[in-house]
């Protein structure tokens, strides 16, 4: 008689265990599915095309201010000379941190120094032959970096066509990835 009573009581059981199991698979399949959504949003995976970094795969966290040194990714300015040269929906632009609030820039010549020294050297064309106008002189605001690059050819806050980078532009800092 006993093993009668057990038999019947086991598929009791069974169905318990399976939906226990199922509950548990769901709440950490739930709780997964969240970390990677808030993983997502908070980062971007970025391909490079541009000569004027020396990667071409960034991982960029969303929302961080940038550090000097830093790689930071930021939405150009909108004008005449980018939409010619970028298209009317220019990708986010990629750049080194120079300079940071409070730092001064100054031009001698063509050379541009942040806190007296070189960072880099302007050009009074563009590669199609348009004229650029030289970046903005003084100490940088509140909020607000240069930015720029090695290569000698780099579009960026030497030019008053970029300016300096200011919060509400930048997407965030990268890492190189490739």
């Amino acid at each position: 008689m006993a093993t009668a009573v057990s038999e019947l009581s086991a598929p009791r059981w069974r169905p318990r265990k399976r939906l226990w199991a199922m509950l548990v698979v769901a709440l950490v399949g739930t709780g997964l599915v969240s970390a990677m959504s808030s993983w997502r949003d908070g980062h971007v995976f970025l391909i490079n095309a541009s000569d004027s970094l020396p990667n071409w795969a960034f991982l960029i966290r969303r929302h961080q201010p940038p550090a000097r040194g830093d790689y930071v990714f930021f939405d150009p300015p909108q004008s005449a000379l980018l939409r010619r040269h970028f298209g009317t929906k220019p990708q986010m632009f990629g750049k080194i941190v120079y300079g940071m609030p409070g730092d001064v820039v100054a031009h001698r010549g063509m050379v541009v120094t942040i806190n007296g020294k070189p960072i880099g050297q302007m050009k009074p064309l563009t590669r199609f032959g348009e004229p650029l106008t030289p970046g903005a002189e003084g100490a940088i605001p509140s909020g607000c970096y240069y930015a720029g690059s090695p290569h000698r050819d780099g579009f960026d806050s030497r030019y008053a066509e970029i300016g300096f980078v200011c919060g509400r532009q930048i997407v965030g800092v990268g890492e190189p990835v490739l």
